[in-house]
C-alpha cells in the first residue's frame, strides 16, 4: 500500500534511511517539517535523501492535498487533517498509555525512567488516544544524553516503520484507560533549571535538553548561559540552604547549592558572545 510519510527531525530521517528499496517503493511523498526551536531538525537532509531516492516530497508550508489512503506520521508536531477514507498512524515518542502529550521523551529522562520506547497506534482527534499497533521498548542507564535517547529512538522508528509498510491489514488493541498519564508541552521558559530541584534531576535535565535542543539555562545578574556538563557532588550540611548559590569552587569551577544535593558546573557558555568560561567570584547566585 502507497503511503505518504509526515516526517521531521532526526528520528524520521533515521527510520526512512533504514528501509530497503522494496520499502521505499512503497513512499508515494514525503511532507517535510521544519522546526526553528532545536538547533538541526534535519529538514536539508530529508530533502536530500528524498532527491537522490526519486521521492516526491514537499515542506510542510506547501499544502498540498494528501491523497494516499494511509498516512503515516513521525515525529510530526502539527494538525493532521484526514478525510474518511485515509488511515494515520502516529509514532509516538513514549510506551503509551503513559506519556501521552508533548515531548515525552524529554519527560521521560528527567523524571530518571529506566525504560523508554515508541508507540505506533492510529491518530484520533483526542491526541495519542488511539488503538495501539505495535511497541518498541528499550532499557536505559543513567547519565543519558538526549542525543543518545534519540538514537535508541530512531531505531525503534526504523523497525516499525518498515513493520508497518508490510501490512496490509492491520490489527491495533486499545490502550488501557486508567494506566494512561500525560506530559505537558514545553516551551523555552521551561530551559531554564530550576535549582530548587534535587542535583539529581538537575543533572538528567541538562543532560535532556542538550544537543539537538537549545540546552539548559541559568541566568548570573541579566546574562544567560548556557549549561551543557555538570557533575554532582557530596552534600554538606548547610544551615540557611538557598538553591542557586554557589558555595564552593573546584578547579575553578562553581559548585551551586541545589534543593538537594550540590552540583558542579563543568561547561557554561555565555549566550551573547558564545564564550566559554566560569565567574571569578564566589559570591554568585544563579537564576
Amino acid at each position: 500500500m502507497k503511503v505518504t510519510i509526515l516526517g521531521l527531525g532526526q528520528k524520521a530521517l533515521k527510520a526512512i534511511r533504514a528501509l530497503d528499496q522494496v520499502s521505499l517503493t512503497c513512499i508515494e511523498m514525503v511532507i517535510i517539517g521544519k522546526d526553528k526551536n532545536i538547533q538541526n531538525d534535519y529538514s536539508h537532509d530529508l530533502e536530500t535523501f528524498c532527491i537522490q531516492n526519486k521521492i516526491r516530497y514537499l515542506f510542510r508550508i506547501e499544502g498540498k492535498e494528501i491523497l494516499s489512503k494511509r498516512l503515516i506520521a513521525i515525529g510530526w508536531r502539527w494538525m493532521i487533517h484526514k478525510n474518511e477514507n485515509q488511515e494515520l498512524i502516529v509514532f509516538h515518542d513514549a510506551i503509551l498509555p503513559k506519556y501521552r502529550g508533548f515531548n515525552p521523551l524529554v519527560t521521560a529522562l528527567i523524571n530518571g525512567d529506566r525504560e523508554i520506547g515508541v508507540t505506533a497506534l492510529f491518530g484520533e482527534s483526542d491526541f495519542d488516544r488511539g488503538d495501539i499497533i505495535c511497541t518498541q521498548k528499550f532499557e536505559i542507564q543513567y547519565p543519558i544524553k538526549i542525543k543518545e535517547a534519540i538514537e535508541l529512538i530512531s531505531n525503534g522508528y526504523a523497525t516499525l516503520l518498515k513493520d508497518i509498510l508490510q501490512m496490509e491489514e492491520i490489527q491495533a488493541v486499545p490502550q488501557v484507560e486508567k494506566n494512561a498519564s500525560y506530559s505537558l508541552w514545553r516551551d523555552f521558559t521551561d530551559y531554564y533549571i530550576d535549582w530548587s530541584w534535587s542535583a539529581d534531576k538537575i543533572k538528567k535535565m541538562v543532560d535532556a535538553v542538550g544537543f539537538p535542543y537549545l540546552g539548559a539555562r541559568t541566568r548570573i545578574e541579566n546574562t544567560d548561559f548556557i549549561i551543557s556538563e555538570v557533575t554532582e557532588k557530596e552534600d554538606v550540611l548547610i544551615t540557611n540552604r538557598t538553591s542557586g548559590k554557589v558555595l564552593f569552587k573546584e578547579d575553578k569551577k562553581p559548585i551551586v547549592v541545589c534543593g538537594k544535593g550540590l552540583l558542579r558546573i563543568d561547561q557554561m557558555t555565555n549566550v551573547e558572545n558564545n564564550e566559554t568560561h566560569f565567574p571569578k567570584k564566589i559570591r554568585i547566585r544563579f537564576h
